[in-house]
């Protein structure tokens, strides 16, 4: 079975608008797990406009599943990560401005740097996963950086799907078969849904685990949290 991660990013936007602690972030992140999430994920960024980094350190206290901490390996994000252990540490080139994650890795340009993060990473115990673009070549550039694993970003699946061009799911799945081929364990996230997740599921072989954050939460605003996961789990089996 594919392993669902619950990104909790968008919880912590929603108790940033307010102020105070309400929803609380940590209550939120022992719920998804007690109704069967698999893994906790965060995104902290420089700004702190949704996690911030003390949430970091609240959540290592309590997460019991997979804690996967994602973000750009500036130095800050990098002393947090070999300070808290996580169990997997996701390396996103997100700028600065970015509204949300919106490009992986050019693993080929950038393969000195990543191996020198990630071969640090590694000496600390923690699993190593580059975020990538749907490109051979960038599978092939993963596997050189020494990286335990890639998170396929699929934006553009999602988007080519909603307007039901399946065949779209085509260049994942080809990606998925090279990276197991090369000895890269598969992820995925970026706009992954109820409504696409079984597809893509079916169709990309080797899939570890799957990040979901803004869709999981916003069709929990109508469903609610509980069944939410559970349909997600149903879908991954």
């Amino acid at each position: 079975m594919t392993k669902l991660s619950v990104n909790i990013n968008k919880i912590a936007t929603l108790r940033n608008a307010r102020g105070g602690n309400m929803p609380n972030v940590v209550q939120v992140a022992k719920d998804a797990e007690k109704f069967g999430a698999q893994g906790i994920t965060i995104h902290p960024r420089p700004d702190e406009r949704h996690i911030r980094y003390q949430d970091a350190h609240d959540l290592k206290q309590i997460v019991a599943t997979e804690y996967n901490i994602e973000g750009n390996p500036i130095d800050k994000f990098l002393e947090l990560v070999l300070e808290l252990k996580p169990t997997q540490a996701t390396l996103v080139p997100d700028a600065v401005d970015a509204i949300t994650s919106n490009a992986g890795w050019d693993t080929v340009k950038h393969e000195g740097y990543l191996k020198e993060i990630i071969s640090e990473l590694k000496r600390n115990g923690i699993r190593t996963s580059i975020f990538v673009d749907p490109s051979l070549e960038m599978i092939e550039g993963a596997a050189k950086t020494g990286a335990d694993r890639i998170e396929l970003y699929t934006e553009a699946f999602a988007h080519q799907y909603s307007l039901g061009n399946t065949t779209a799911v085509q260049p994942y799945a080809q990606c998925a078969t090279l990276a197991n081929k090369l000895g890269l364990g598969v992820n995925a996230g970026h706009d992954l849904s109820l409504h696409n997740i079984q597809f893509f599921k079916e169709n990309v072989p080797h899939l570890l685990e799957v990040s979901i954050g803004h869709a999981l939460i916003c069709e929990a605003i109508y469903q609610g949290l509980e069944q939410v996961i559970q349909h997600y789990l149903t879908k991954l089996k």
